[in-house]
Parts: structure tokens; C-alpha cells; sequence
């Protein structure tokens, strides 16, 4: 099973810049989102199974679109952190009745490095 199938994906234009700045520091991170997507996402949206890796984000006052957050994400270059790697993911999910559901990548950040996600971002997309 292939995210692929099921959702159509895209990316803000600042995920791509997150995800370069990150890729020089964590040089697995493109494999490890390409898993994320294919495993996390599709266990929570698809599967409807809840490890508590992805949390809604309710208090943006945004009601078209689903906002979450993925906590849980393995990544390979952290060695021995598992899914705990500080590794988050912002994301919108937004289901479709006849086409492929759609996710579009917001924002990429270790948990190190800053405090939360970028809101203003988020609402410049979907607010």
C-alpha cells in the first residue's frame, strides 16, 4: 500500500526550503518522509488507527482544512532516538469524495530548534 494511491501530496514552497535545510544536517530525511507518509499517515487517515504519533492542531480557527501535527517520526540519521527523533511534521489532510484525498506539506522542524509550529505560515495557506 502506497500513500500514492490514496492521497495526493503536495508542498508549500517553504516546506521545500525547510526540507533542504534539514536534508544537510539529517541526510536520510527524504527516505525517512517518503516512509513517514507511507506508514504514519496512511495508519491514522486510511487505517484509522491512532498511536498517538499525529495530533490535530484545533485552535488555528481554520474550519475548511484539518491542520496536524506528526510528533512521531523515525529518523535514520538520529541513531537510537526511534520515532522520538524530535523530527516534526506539519501537515493539512483534507478528504475528497471522488478524487484521491489531499495532504499538503506545511512545515519541517526538529523540535531543538524551535518552540512549535509556524502559524502565521499556516494561515497564510489555509486561514
Amino acid at each position: 500500500m502506497r500513500i500514492y494511491d490514496y492521497c495526493e501530496v503536495k508542498c508549500v514552497s517553504e516546506f521545500n526550503k525547510d526540507m533542504k535545510k534539514l536534508c544537510k544536517r539529517y541526510r536520510t530525511l527524504e527516505g525517512d518522509l517518503e516512509t513517514f507518509l507511507n506508514t504514519q499517515i496512511i495508519l491514522y487517515h486510511i487505517q484509522g488507527i491512532d498511536n498517538k504519533g499525529v495530533v490535530q492542531i484545533s485552535d488555528l480557527g481554520i474550519e475548511e482544512h484539518n491542520i496536524y501535527k506528526a510528533k512521531k517520526f523515525a529518523c535514520r540519521s538520529l541513531s537510537g532516538t526511534g520515532s522520538k527523533s524530535g523530527i516534526r511534521v506539519i501537515y493539512s489532510y483534507r478528504e475528497q469524495e471522488k478524487d484521491k484525498d489531499k495532504i499538503t506539506l506545511i512545515e519541517i522542524y526538529c523540535k531543538g530548534d524551535k518552540e512549535g509550529e509556524d502559524r502565521e505560515r499556516i494561515h497564510k495557506y489555509f486561514g
